[in-house]
């Protein structure tokens, strides 16, 4: 059996890295990635730079590739197969394709992490994740995921998810600064992690601005 991968939990911040050129990503995680506990990579930054981008950026946090995976088992297996090839701790999938295909990443994923979103953050999710995001969530934990996605920018919910979970499996939690969630709000609602992104990479000082997140987390 493959050893599980542990994330690190210091800062208790993810770094949401949407940028889409090589140098800008490489010049903000140099700069944070001793502060942050891992780095989200999504595709914008995927397409832009190529997946060399992850085994560039591995060197220096660990990943986690959010591809928002949602297909068909097989195909689910072929993509974590691929993150985790090159250097990923950790991705993330949709739950709502079902159990099958978070199963399938699962067995792929040979010890990274895998989290699954129960709902999303922006305004939309709650059309349709939300209303059956506590499902997913029981579906996440039945199947042995390591985590859930949990929206910050709804505290409201990470209560809840968090009684559905139980403290088995982590919580992340974007929307965290530009789309209007409180990094201290979301860990007190049960937050494992916060996920921000253009509130630090879109700063002048992006070290700055992660330090000053993690120090509002840590005098909660």
């Amino acid at each position: 059996m493959d050893m599980k991968c542990e994330m690190r939990s210091e800062s208790r911040i993810v770094l949401a890295l949407d940028v889409t050129k090589r140098e800008k990503a490489l010049e903000v995680v140099e700069a944070v990635g001793s502060i942050v506990d891992a780095v989200k990579v999504n595709w914008p930054i995927i397409l832009g730079c190529g997946i060399s981008i992850v085994d560039e950026l591995s060197e220096h946090a660990d990943i986690i590739c959010d591809m928002k995976i949602a297909d068909i088992p097989n195909t689910n297996r072929l993509i974590v197969e691929q993150a985790v090839a090159h250097g990923a701790r950790g991705v993330i999938a949709h739950g709502f394709v079902g159990k099958d295909s978070i199963e399938a990443c699962i067995k792929a994923s040979h010890g990274s992490n895998v989290f699954v979103v129960t709902e999303m953050s922006h305004p939309g999710g709650k059309e349709f994740t939300q209303p059956n995001g506590n499902r997913v969530a029981k579906m996440a934990k039945d199947v042995g995921a390591d985590g859930v996605i949990a929206p910050a920018t709804r505290p409201g919910r990470i209560s809840e998810i968090r009684t559905i979970v139980g403290n088995e499996l982590k919580i992340l939690s974007p929307g965290v600064g530009a789309q209007g969630g409180s990094a201290s709000d979301a860990i007190k609602a049960g937050a494992d992690y916060i996920i921000v992104g253009r509130s630090i990479y879109n700063t002048k000082d992006p070290a700055q601005a992660a330090n000053a997140i993690a120090k509002e987390i840590s005098d909660l």
